[in-house]
C-alpha cells in the first residue's frame, strides 16, 4: 500500500468538534487550515474562525498540547479562502448535523478540492451515501465518513465509514493516517444510522433511563452503578448526557427515529427510541447540561445537586450503590451475572436489566452495523471508556448460559422487545466456540464466519495491539525470549538485537530488586545487543521510587541508612547516561519522580503523547534523590552559551522541581525539559515499542558512542540567593508552607552547586553527593515522615 502523504489538512467548520480536530492534528505536528463562514459584522472576514482558535487555549481537558500550538491553524472563511483547498491533502468536513446544510458546503467547495484528496464528513450519523452524492463523480471514491468521538484529542475512537464509490485504497490510506499519525483506534462501520459507538451507546442510554425509571432509581444512584463499577467510564450515564450535551443527544436519537421506523428500516426495538419525557422536559427549559450549568446535575457554589424527576426540581446528589450490589458487581463475570439475575435487590434487578438489555441489541443488530463483533466491542471501548464490550462481557460470563437467561427474559416479556436472538447465537460455530471472538478471529453474523483483523501494513507496527476477550492475544510478558528475570523486572527480546527491560512491580515503582534488574539488563544488552529499551505493556512507565520497600532500613537506621541504596539508584542512572550501548525509554502513561529520572538518563526518549511526566518528590516531602536535580543542573550549563549567566536556564527546572510540576501530555513535558526537542513523540500508544526498538537500532547503526564525562559550570551561591529571596517572598505570602519553603531552598542548593562561584565547573557524582545529603536529611525532617506516611495510607499528598 502507497503511503498517504498528508501535508496539510482543510476542516471547515469551526464548532466545537471542528476547531477540537484541527488542535489535534496540529498536536501531532500537521498543519491546518480551519474555515468557518465569512464575518458578517465588524471584524476580519475570518472572525469565526479566529474565535474558535482563541476559545482552544481555554478549554478544559485542553484539547491543544501547549496553547502556542493555536497559532499553527491558519484561520479561512468560505468566501476569500476557498483556494487554500487546493495545497489540502485531506478535507475534513465537521459543521452541524444537518443534511441540507452540508449538501450546499460540498456543491461549493467541491471545485476546489486537489485530485488526490481525501473528503471526509465528520458526521455522527447521518447516511454518507446520502452525503456524498451531490459530488462531482470524480471525488465519489475519495469521499467517505469520519467520526471522531469528543473530545477528539482523548478519545481514541474514530468510525470510518464507506460508501459503495469509495476506493478501498482511501480507505485504506486514510486508517493509516489516523491510526499512526493521529494515535487513533480505527473501527469501519456500515452506512447505518449512527454507526456503531453511538448507535449501541445512545440505544443502551436509552435502555438505562428506561429501567432507571422502572426501578425507581434516582440518577446519582445510577450514575454511580453505571459508572466504574461496571467497568465504564467513571460519568456514568446521566452525567454523561450532561457532558455531551442533551440537545446533541437529542439529536443522534432523532437520527434513530427518523430512519428506524417501520417505513424505513423497520427496528425490532424502534419502540424504545423514543425519547425520554426527562429529556425532552429538560431540554424545553434549556437545561442542556454541562455547557449551561444544569441538565440531570446542577452546580451551585460547591455543592452538586441531581435532578428529582418526580418534582422537577434539584435536590442534594450523592447518594450512591447499595453495598451488596457493589459486593456483587467485584465478582467474576459468570457469578456477578448470576447473583444479579437471581436478586431482589431492585439495583441488582436493575444492572442485569441494562446488561440483558445490551445483549440482546448487538446480537440482533450485528449483522446490519459492523463488520464482526469485534468492531462492535472495539467501538464501546475506544468511544464510551469501557472496559469490555457487550460481547467480551457475554462471552467472559458464560456464552450459552447467558443466552439462556437473555432469551427467558425475551420470552416472559421483560426485555425491551419481543425480538428472538438471532439462530447463530444458539448453534453452530459461536455456540461451539463458546462465544464470538476467537484466536481465527471474531464473528459476522453478515458473512456467517469468523473473520481475522485488519492486516493492512500499519498494524505491523504495534507488536502488541490491543485484544479482545477470546482472542488468544499473546501475553507480552511471556513473549519473545526471556534473558532474565527477577521478582520486579523481566529481560528479554523479541528480535535477537534489542534488550527490553520491562518493571513488573506494582505501579513499577523502583525498588533495589528493580535497581538490580535493570543493571542486569545492561550487561547484558552490553555483552551482545544492539541497545536497551525501557519499556512495559500499560499506562505506567514508572509512578517513581518505592518507598516502603525503604523502610525495614530507615526504621533501623534513620535516614543515613538510606545513603548506600540511594547512592546504588544513583549510580544506575548513571550506567543508563553512559552504556556502551544506546538506552531508550519507551515512556506510556505516567513516568513520575524517580520515573521522570530514569527517562531523562536514558540516551533517548520515545514517549506516547498523552504521558504525564514529572518530578513530584516535594509531595511526599522529599526532592528528587535518583538525579533529576543533577539533570537539571547539567541542561542548564549545556544550553547556556560559553560564560553566559545560567540562572535563566536554570529558572524553569528549579521551579518544575520545586512546585512538582507535570507535563501533561508529551508536548508540555518537553517544555518542562524532561522531552529532549530530538526526542520522538508516538501518537498511538501500541506503536511505542515498534518506534523505540527502531531508534534503538538507528542508533547503534549510526555508531553510538555514550557522550564523554566531563565538567560542566554551576550557577552558584549568588543564584541561589536570588531563588532564596523569591523563595521567602512567597512563604511569607502565604502562597507556600514553612516545609516546602525548606524543601525548595535544598532544591536550589542542588542545581545551583551549593556555596561556589557562579562558573565553578563540577561533575556529575558532586552534584548527586549533594542530592543524596539533602534527601536523606529530609528522610530524618519530622515533616517529611507525616507526608510520607499519609501518602502510603490515602495514596494523597500531606500539605503541612
Amino acid at each position: 500500500m502507497s503511503r498517504f502523504n498528508v501535508r496539510k489538512v482543510a476542516v471547515l467548520g469551526a464548532g466545537v468538534m471542528g476547531a477540537q480536530i484541527a488542535a489535534h492534528l496540529v498536536n501531532v505536528n500537521v498543519p491546518v487550515v480551519l474555515f468557518d463562514l465569512p464575518n458578517s459584522k465588524e471584524g476580519p472576514k475570518s472572525a469565526i474562525a479566529l474565535k474558535a482558535i482563541e476559545n482552544l487555549k481555554k478549554l478544559k481537558p485542553a484539547p491543544l498540547g501547549t496553547p502556542e500550538l493555536a497559532a499553527r491553524i491558519q484561520p479561512a472563511n468560505y468566501e476569500e479562502h476557498l483556494d487554500l483547498l487546493k495545497d489540502c491533502d485531506l478535507v475534513i468536513e465537521a459543521i452541524a448535523e444537518r443534511m441540507d446544510w452540508k449538501l450546499d458546503l460540498y456543491t461549493r467547495v467541491a471545485p476546489f478540492i486537489a485530485p488526490h484528496a481525501i473528503v471526509a464528513s465528520n458526521t455522527s450519523g447521518l447516511s454518507i451515501s446520502k452525503l456524498g452524492a451531490v459530488l462531482p463523480e470524480d471525488i465519489k471514491p475519495r469521499f467517505c465518513g469520519i467520526h471522531f468521538f469528543n473530545p477528539p484529542r482523548y478519545m481514541a475512537l474514530v468510525e470510518l465509514i464507506a460508501t459503495p464509490a469509495t476506493q478501498p485504497l482511501v480507505l485504506d490510506q486514510l486508517e493509516a493516517f489516523v491510526t499512526t499519525t493521529l494515535g487513533k483506534g480505527v473501527v469501519r462501520a456500515k452506512d447505518t444510522p449512527n454507526f456503531i459507538a453511538n448507535r449501541v451507546g445512545i440505544a443502551g442510554m436509552l435502555a438505562t433511563i428506561h429501567e432507571a425509571s422502572q426501578f425507581g432509581l434516582s440518577v446519582d444512584v445510577v450514575d454511580d452503578l453505571t459508572g466504574k463499577k461496571l467497568g465504564r467510564a467513571s460519568s456514568g450515564t446521566f452525567r454523561t448526557a450532561d457532558v455531551v450535551g442533551l440537545d446533541t443527544m437529542a439529536h443522534v436519537i432523532k437520527t434513530l427515529q427518523d430512519n428506524l421506523g417501520p417505513e424505513q428500516a423497520n427496528d425490532p426495538f424502534y419502540p424504545s427510541y423514543g425519547t425520554p419525557p426527562v429529556l425532552a422536559a429538560l431540554i424545553e427549559k434549556g437545561a442542556l447540561g454541562q455547557k449551561v450549568g444544569a441538565g440531570f446535575y446542577k452546580k451551585e457554589g460547591k455543592a452538586i445537586l441531581r435532578l428529582d424527576p418526580a418534582t422537577a426540581s434539584y435536590v442534594p446528589a450523592g447518594k450512591t450503590a447499595d453495598p451488596l450490589v457493589e459486593r456483587i458487581l467485584k465478582k467474576p463475570a459468570a457469578e456477578r451475572l448470576k447473583l444479579l439475575r437471581e436478586s431482589s435487590n431492585p439495583q441488582a434487578q436493575f444492572v442485569w436489566a441494562i446488561l440483558r438489555d445490551a445483549f440482546h441489541y448487538v446480537a440482533v443488530h450485528l449483522a446490519d452495523i459492523a463488520d464482526s463483533a469485534r468492531e462492535v466491542d472495539f467501538a464501546m471501548r475506544w468511544g464510551f471508556g469501557m472496559k469490555q464490550g457487550p460481547f467480551e462481557l457475554w462471552q467472559d460470563a458464560g456464552w450459552l448460559q447467558v443466552a439462556e437467561w437473555v432469551k427467558a427474559d425475551i420470552d416472559a416479556g421483560k426485555a425491551l422487545c419481543a425480538a428472538p436472538l438471532p439462530a447463530w447465537v444458539f448453534e453452530g460455530p459461536v455456540a461451539e466456540a463458546g462465544g464470538v471472538h476467537t484466536p481465527a478471529g471474531s464473528w459476522s453474523a453478515a458473512q456467517s464466519t469468523f473473520v481475522p483483523r485488519s492486516n493492512l501494513p500499519v498494524y505491523a507496527r504495534q507488536h502488541f495491539p490491543e485484544s479482545v476477550l477470546g482472542s488468544g492475544a499473546v501475553d507480552p510478558l511471556k513473549s519473545g525470549t526471556e534473558l532474565f528475570k527477577n521478582d520486579e523486572v523481566r529481560v528479554w527480546t523479541l528480535d535477537g538485537e534489542v534488550v527490553i527491560a520491562s518493571i513488573t512491580a506494582k505501579l513499577h515503582l523502583i525498588s533495589p530488586t528493580v535497581t538490580e534488574g535493570l543493571l542486569k539488563a545492561l550487561d547484558i544488552a552490553e555483552a551482545g545487543y544492539q541497545g536497551l529499551v525501557i519499556w512495559s505493556p500499560d499506562d505506567v512507565f514508572s509512578a517513581g521510587a518505592n518507598l516502603e520497600a525503604l523502610m525495614p532500613v530507615f526504621m533501623k537506621h534513620g535516614g543515613k541508612g538510606i545513603a548506600p541504596e540511594e547512592k546504588k539508584l544513583q549510580d544506575m542512572m548513571l550506567r543508563m547516561r553512559y552504556a556502551a550501548v544506546p538506552t531508550v525509554a519507551a515512556v506510556r502513561g505516567i513516568a513520575l519522580g524517580g520515573g521522570c529520572e530514569l527517562a531523562v538518563h536514558c540516551a533517548q526518549r520515545v514517549v506516547a503523547m498523552e504521558s504525564y511526566v514529572g518530578l513530584v518528590e516535594v509531595g511526599v516531602g522529599l526532592l528528587p534523590g535518583g538525579g533529576g536535580l543533577t539533570y537539571i543542573a547539567r541542561r542548564a550549563a549545556e544550553r547556556a552559551p560559553a560564560g553566559a549567566d545560567l540562572l535563566p536556564f536554570l529558572k524553569d527546572g528549579f521551579q518544575a522541581a520545586a512546585m512538582a510540576t507535570v507535563g501533561t501530555s508529551a508536548l508540555e513535558s518537553r517544555k518542562l525539559g524532561y522531552v529532549l526537542d530530538s526526542d520522538i513523540v508516538v501518537p498511538h500508544k501500541d506503536e511505542l515499542l515498534f518506534v523505540a526498538i527502531s531508534q534503538a537500532k538507528a542508533l547503534a547503526a549510526a555508531g553510538w558512542r555514550a557522550p564523554a564525562k566531563a565538567l560542566f559550570p554551576v550557577a552558584g551561591r549568588n543564584a541561589k540567593a536570588t531563588i532564596q529571596a523569591s523563595l521567602v517572598g512567597m512563604r511569607d505570602g502565604g502562597f507556600i508552607s514553612k516545609h516546602d519553603f525548606h524543601i525548595a531552598s535544598l532544591i536550589a542548593d542542588v542545581v545551583t552547586g551549593g556555596d561556589l562561584d557562579a562558573g565553578t565547573l563540577v561533575t556529575e557524582d558532586y552534584l548527586l553527593a549533594l542530592e543524596r545529603k539533602h534527601f536523606c536529611s529530609l528522610l530524618d525532617h519530622p515533616k517529611t515522615q507525616e507526608r510520607i506516611m499519609g501518602m502510603l495510607q490515602t495514596g494523597k499528598p500531606v500539605r503541612n
